[in-house]
């Protein structure tokens, strides 16, 4: 009998892994970072062990300080979680020889699946359908540069690059000509190498527009091995899945045996146990190819619990105890539709750039069909550290539409103040047509939301900067800024995040009127409570979320939210343009490479720096042309957003 299991993870995994253990009778044991000292699965475990650094390379993925753990405290098992070493089949066969029990498949099949190029050869072997393509000249070599350049031209474009190692689009490129492949090799191996270690590479023929459907597959070590229906995980930008969802809406009854046959192969061909996921690409006549198998518990398992009514991490503990599957195949039932989208603190109008600080306020909205899988609350800092995740927000239904429409209302009623976050632009893409018809391919956000407004910066309304002025002239003052006095006019200035704007207010009982240029906006105020406005806006009832910060106003009301920042007391300040030549960091990070020296000349829009954040490259680029003056950032630096890194001169004869 297992009785203390230490998780491996940080964030909404391990308090996910938490509750289940805790409601199994398990002791729990966390470990975490200095950065997460704090953290949410921190205070919920029982105990909890500093295993190092902010860096994940001297923390979550220091084996060593992991184990060393286990042994403090007396942990006789270990769950991985996702991501880190969940995937490392050293990691799991060192938990073994230490005398515990890892929640995981063996070392064996982590490795065999790890690999690309290994696990499609063996997926060959076994008769599970795979996409044409080159996996290297064998002989338990990976391709060189060359080799992979010769195999393109006989599988012909469009191709993709992928890291064998790799997962979460990371190494991946799709390219279609030849031009575009050894600057794209170059790339993919050097991220490939940043994120896994390894930078070796596999090609195959790019499926366009497929569907991204994947198989939940369990197996024991008695010799039983089921799935548990699939999930559509088409809905992807660069590589990254954004929605998931259960069943497919794409999916036959004949074509999910198929697949579940398929994948259950697959798990029994390299002596799987515990929970895995098999990836299939299936292209618009329904013909599927395996991609890869995932040997951990998915980001968007909690679909396949709501549609099953099972916990796949009691699951998870039962194998790794050495118990049967508590289910056969033909007692598995699906029942209703479930949605998941993944909520970051990213700007989807920066180009979905990564935001960092303080999370001033998280409440997910309540309601039927509701679950929310987090590891942050109100007051944490969102670190540069990490994947900028705050939670999963998921939906259920007796059916599809049911769960989108819940879904819908609980993003657009989740408050989430303080950093930006892809809220608005996920129940977008929930309400689209497109989606609700079922019809979304792993093309569908490209093209869809190619030009979504949500896409770009929007410059705030008169009925935006309305409310925004009607929170800041009442806030703190409670009822009693509300009177039958006579009329009072003043003046107020707003900063936003591209300009300062000068408005009129205008109080008369409970009417407010602002003016903005020769634009003029007028609200009712009906009452008002700590985060929460009650207007009256052209007849109809509304509510406004907000959160006050010194002069930072953030709010959320007419399906979109914003910031504002008084600055009517301020003296005016120079704020620095675009073309100004000062290149800054657009997020904190680490420079990975510099592709410029002092002196050169550079383009407007030229690259000159790579910097890694959230596990991802970022492209750090010239707002102007010019000559390179100071060059301040270093290979292997860590800066903070707003950090000069480079400066770049006017050219003297483009100022003439």
């Amino acid at each position: 009998m297992l009785k203390k299991l230490l998780i491996a993870n940080r964030g909404e995994i391990a308090v996910r892994v938490i509750r289940t253990a805790k409601a199994l009778g398990y002791r729990t044991v966390a470990v975490y970072s200095e950065a997460d000292a704090n953290a949410l699965h921190v205070e919920q475990a029982d105990e909890a062990v500093c295993i190092g650094p902010a860096q994940v390379a001297a923390s979550y993925l220091n084996a060593d300080a992991i184990l060393d753990a286990a042994a403090k405290t007396g942990a006789d098992c270990i769950h991985p979680g996702y991501g880190f070493l969940s995937e490392n089949a050293s990691f799991a066969k060192t938990i073994k020889q230490a005398g515990l029990t890892f929640v995981g498949p063996p070392e064996n099949a982590i490795e065999l699946m790890g690999s690309k190029r290994r696990s499609k050869i063996a997926m060959q072997e076994a008769g599970v359908p795979v996409v044409p393509g080159y996996e290297g000249p064998g002989k338990g070599h990976g391709a060189s540069d060359d080799e992979l350049i010769t195999a393109a031209k006989d599988i012909g474009y469009p191709l993709m690059l992928k890291a064998s190692a790799g997962g979460g689009g990371r190494g991946m490129r799709l390219v279609g000509s030849e031009s575009e492949l050894a600057d794209n090799i170059k790339r993919a191996r050097s991220e490939a190498k940043q994120a896994f270690g390894d930078d070796e590479l596999i090609i195959e023929k790019a499926v366009i527009e497929p569907r991204h459907v994947e198989i939940q597959v369990f197996a024991d070590r008695h010799g039983n091995a089921v799935y548990l229906g699939e999930r559509d995980c088409s809905v992807q930008r660069r590589h990254q899945k954004v929605v998931e969802e259960a069943p497919s809406p794409f999916v036959t009854p004949e074509l999910r045996k198929a697949m579940g046959e398929a994948a259950v192969k697959a798990a029994l061909a390299c002596g799987y146990e515990g929970a895995g996921t098999v990836e299939f690409l299936v292209d618009k006549d329904r013909n599927f190819y395996f991609l890869e198998m995932n040997t951990r518990l998915q980001v968007e398992h909690p679909v396949t619990e709501l549609i099953t009514g099972q916990d796949l991490v009691a699951w998870q503990l039962m194998v790794a105890e050495g118990r049967p599957l508590p289910l056969a195949q033909d007692e598995i039932e699906l029942n209703g539709h479930a949605i998941e989208v993944r909520l970051y603190a990213e700007d989807p109008a920066n180009g979905f750039t990564p935001q960092t600080g303080t999370l001033h306020q998280f409440t997910p909205a309540e309601g039927a069909g509701l679950r929310y899988d987090t590891g942050v609350r109100s007051g944490d800092v969102v670190s540069p550290h990490y994947d900028p995740m705050l939670a999963k927000v998921i939906a259920w239904g007796q059916n599809r539409d049911e769960a989108r429409r819940r879904l819908i209302r609980a993003l657009e009623d989740t408050a989430v103040f303080g950093v930006t976050t892809n809220r608005h632009f996920l129940s977008r893409i929930i309400a689209d047509d497109t989606f609700g018809a079922g019809e979304a391919t792993t093309a569908f956000l490209q093209q869809a939301f190619k030009d979504d407004p949500s896409l770009a910066p929007q410059p705030l309304t008169i009925r935006e900067l309305a409310l925004s002025a009607c929170v800041l002239s009442l806030s703190g003052t409670g009822q009693e800024g509300w009177s039958n006095a006579p009329a009072t006019v003043m003046p107020m200035k707003l900063e936003t995040q591209d300009d300062s704007l000068e408005l009129l207010v205008r109080h008369s009982g409970h009417t407010l009127q602002v003016s903005h240029g020769e634009e003029h906006y007028e609200l009712q105020l009906q009452s008002q409570e700590p985060g929460l406005l009650c207007i009256i806006d052209n007849g109809v009832r509304q509510r406004c979320q907000y959160y006050r910060s010194g002069d930072s106003l953030y709010l959320q009301a007419f399906g979109r939210s914003w910031s504002v920042r008084d600055i009517t007391h301020q003296p005016a300040q120079g704020a620095q343009g675009a073309g100004s030549g000062k290149v800054q960091a657009s997020m904190d990070g680490g420079i990975i490479d510099v592709l410029v020296a002092e002196g050169d000349q550079v383009e407007q829009g030229q690259t000159l720096v790579i910097l890694e954040a959230m596990k991802m490259e970022h492209p750090v680029k010239a707002d102007r042309s010019g000559t390179i003056g100071q060059l301040l950032a270093r290979q292997g630096d860590q800066v903070k957003r707003g950090q000069l890194l480079v400066q770049v001169e006017a050219n003297e004869e483009a100022d003439a």
